[in-house]
């Protein structure tokens, strides 16, 4: 295969230029194509696909902190999709041929996963045309937002390696699936299984009240784990990983419609329509 036949692998991540499992991620991928890496300068975790008009938008070239030939990366002034906005726009020579998130500190699992930056990239980019995936490996949670070199990412990046390739090598997944998202076990090992699983409806962290005695002084919501995963939906992914501990696969659609019985519905908000007459 020549130079310019190998296809292009988008990476990026909310955690920061800086995290190892972003450069985890990379190098499982050596020697599966031009690898481009634009991730945000700073720690972006919470920041979801936002687009905040303050953003600078300024790009500066990274210095790699592994051996990779074929590879070029980028700190960008932005959140994680704006980092993927320009890097398709600006960086990449052609289209991405994957774009790969993560891997994350912390699980993503349940109805947060809009908050999570990791996964608003990968939707940004399947919104572009690129195969995603949303790559997060569960921890601790004082280690969320950290840098910590204790995690091994090992076994993350070899199944988001065995992922990515497979859906770089598969066109014909059905229209409504725009990303896989993964969340590994924290004490995964290479015999552990996967699953796919749909996303749970039930909450994983819960935001703590800021400790401040007068409103106008400056306070940070916190937040704190707080499930059963026992109690969530025996196909979800909050089962799957907190329960079960095997790796969960969701597939994801960037349709967040419903999925409702629309005639029914209709016949419900026009019978109380009728009703409020």
């Amino acid at each position: 295969m020549t130079a310019s036949a190998k296809p292009t692998i988008l990476f990026t991540n909310d955690d920061g230029i800086r995290s190892p499992g972003l450069w985890a991620a990379v190098a499982a991928f050596r020697g599966a194509g031009r690898l481009l890496v634009a991730a945000p300068r700073e720690q972006q975790s919470g920041m979801g696909r936002s687009m905040p008009h303050y953003s600078e938008g300024r790009i500066f070239p990274y210095d790699t902190p592994i051996d990779c030939e074929e590879c070029s990366a980028y700190a960008v002034d932005g959140t994680p999709a704006q980092a993927v906005q320009h890097a398709v726009l600006e960086l990449a020579e052609e289209q991405p041929a994957l774009l790969v998130s993560g891997i994350n500190y912390g699980e993503n699992t349940g109805n947060g996963v809009t908050i999570s930056g990791t996964v608003g990239a990968a939707l940004e980019g399947a919104s572009l045309g690129i195969p995603s995936l949303a790559v997060s490996l569960q921890t601790p949670t004082d280690l969320h937002l950290s840098h910590s070199n204790d995690v091994d990412f090992s076994i993350a990046a070899d199944f988001s390696r065995q992922m990515g390739s497979w859906l770089m090598a598969h066109s014909s997944l059905p229209d409504d699936v725009d990303v896989l998202k993964i969340d590994v076990p924290w004490r995964a090992t290479s015999e552990t299984e996967w699953r796919l699983t749909r996303l749970s409806r039930r909450r994983v962290y819960w935001p703590t009240r800021p400790e401040r005695l007068a409103l106008h002084e400056s306070a940070k919501l916190g937040y704190h784990y707080n499930s059963d995963p026992a109690a969530a939906e025996p196909d979800s992914d909050v089962y799957a990983l907190l329960n079960d501990g095997v790796i969960s696969v969701t597939p994801i659609s960037l349709d967040m419609t419903s999925r409702t019985d629309m005639f029914r519905l209709s016949q419900i908000m026009l019978g109380k329509r009728e009703l409020g007459r």
